[in-house]
């Protein structure tokens, strides 16, 4: 193209296009004419890159999610296991009675005439009080579609956490029931007996940590001693019996004596329907606590841990983009009936 071309294409842009070119930057743009049959077209390229230098794709492309879940472990829930479970009342009742009876009365000496000797029953009436609790659980539409997206179905684990949580404070109240009401646990019942101190403490100033195999054993014997007194001869060896610590000193039951026998195994010989069970709850701000719990006493029950209602699941509220709902429970803590079959030791 030669210089008059040249002109007539700047003139012709300008006219039509609306693109107005300087002379001389215009000029120094078009390729010269030796080498208009040059295949080098891209002669106005920058020599250095305007874009971040990269080679790679995106992370997340090459970035895999787990389809399964993973929960978050907590502390097992063992008021239910220890004592069992049962259900008084429902979510209208705030109050409950338990009748206790004693028989009472004397004899005399027989005669055909005589009208000596009498028997009567005493009835006392032991209330409790419930303690009705609740939780909300609630989630918007585009929070569920965002959660979909990464594969969570989040109305369900929404769900799931209410369960658990109400689960969870139902079994606080089975140990240490709900201050301020006549709702108690089986750590705090006000007709259990004072805990006893351990041998090994008040002879050594030590613990079970630091206890011989022997002495963990005595420690054990004198619980069963105070239960044999306390119940007035209705227990025995042979009784079903649950030993309840904190797993912490479970692990103390290991200890190997002199003959190679361990704590457990002298346990199992001894008392043969004594079961062991471990509850974090019997670690303590005031010490270690260990209870030895008769499951029953002439086919009555020792305890038993009470609820009004385990879960109310209430209806579904619909907001304009979002969604509540409400569930609750009942709980009675744990209701002890004959408290002569629990002894308890603190400070092991």
């Amino acid at each position: 193209m030669d210089r008059t071309q040249q002109l007539t294409a700047i003139a012709h842009a300008a006219r039509v296009y609306g693109i107005v070119l300087g002379m001389d930057g215009a000029m120094h743009g078009f390729i010269p004419a030796e080498m208009a049959q040059d295949n080098r077209l891209a002669m106005d390229a920058l020599p250095g890159l305007i874009t971040t230098s990269n080679s790679g794709i995106p992370a997340f492309l090459t970035t895999f999610i787990d389809p399964k879940v993973i929960e978050i472990l907590t502390t097992p829930n063992r008021g239910a296991e220890i004592l069992g479970e049962n259900k008084k009342g429902d979510w209208t009742t705030t109050s409950a009675l338990f009748p206790v009876a004693e028989s009472a009365g004397e004899v005399s000496s027989y005669g055909d005439y005589a009208n000596n000797g009498e028997v009567t029953a005493n009835i006392n009436w032991p209330s409790r009080q419930s303690y009705h609790y609740q939780t909300v659980t609630q989630w918007g539409e585009r929070q569920l579609a965002m959660m979909g997206v990464a594969q969570i179905d989040w109305a369900s684990r929404l769900n799931i956490a209410s369960a658990r949580i109400m689960d969870k404070f139902q079994n606080k109240t089975y140990f240490f029931g709900v201050s301020g009401l006549a709702n108690y646990g089986l750590l705090n019942d006000p007709n259990l007996s004072a805990p006893v101190t351990p041998i090994t403490k008040a002879a050594g100033g030590f613990t079970w940590a630091v206890a011989t195999a022997n002495e963990i054993f005595e420690d054990i014997k004198k619980l069963y001693g105070v239960l044999v007194t306390q119940s007035g001869g209705n227990i025995n060896m042979r009784s079903s019996m649950k030993l309840c610590l904190s797993p912490l000193k479970e692990a103390d039951l290991a200890k190997l004596s002199a003959f190679n026998v361990s704590v457990a195994d002298a346990l199992k010989k001894t008392y043969p329907n004594m079961e062991v069970m471990s509850a974090v709850e019997y670690s303590t701000t005031a010490g270690e606590f260990v209870q030895l719990i008769v499951s029953d006493i002439e086919g009555q029950d020792v305890g038993y841990c009470a609820f009004t209602e385990k879960m109310r699941a209430h209806g579904v509220v619909k907001e304009m983009s979002a969604f509540k709902q409400k569930k609750s429970g009942g709980s009675w803590g744990a209701i002890i009936t004959a408290p002569m079959g629990i002894s308890s030791m603190l400070g092991i």
